[in-house]
């Protein structure tokens, strides 16, 4: 099993800034892609940003300019970094990992989520 863990989320004011970070372990042995998604109540959940192991990203049109998807280094992580945050970007925010399993095969895992509001 992959074990996937996100961390970051709380409470902020409209216009602030928070930073997630998601870290992946278990069975896996290469990550293909770390993806973030998100799903306010009653809503759908939807891809936010996406992070693939050859370095490119892709964004949500609602988030472009504002959230960027990163590697970090130091902690082995890979972190969202969310800026001008509004109040329609409240949601619970998950973690997706795709890659490829230590026993063979493609492993697709999601973490708990993390919650973040902000308040107008």
């Amino acid at each position: 099993q992959v074990h996937v863990v996100e961390s970051g989320g709380g409470l902020v004011q409209a216009g602030g800034s928070l930073r997630l970070s998601c870290a992946a372990s278990g069975s896996i042995a290469s990550i293909r892609a770390t993806s973030w998604y998100r799903q306010a109540p009653g809503k759908q959940r939807e891809l936010v940003a996406r992070l693939t192991s050859g370095g490119s990203t892709t964004y949500a049109d609602s988030v472009k300019g504002r959230f960027t998807v990163s590697r970090d280094n130091a902690k082995n992580t890979v972190a969202l970094q969310m800026n001008s945050l509004k109040p329609e970007d409240t949601a619970v925010y998950y973690c997706n990992v795709v890659g490829l399993a230590t026993m063979g095969g493609m492993s697709d895992s999601w973490g708990q989520g993390t919650q973040v509001t902000v308040s107008s």
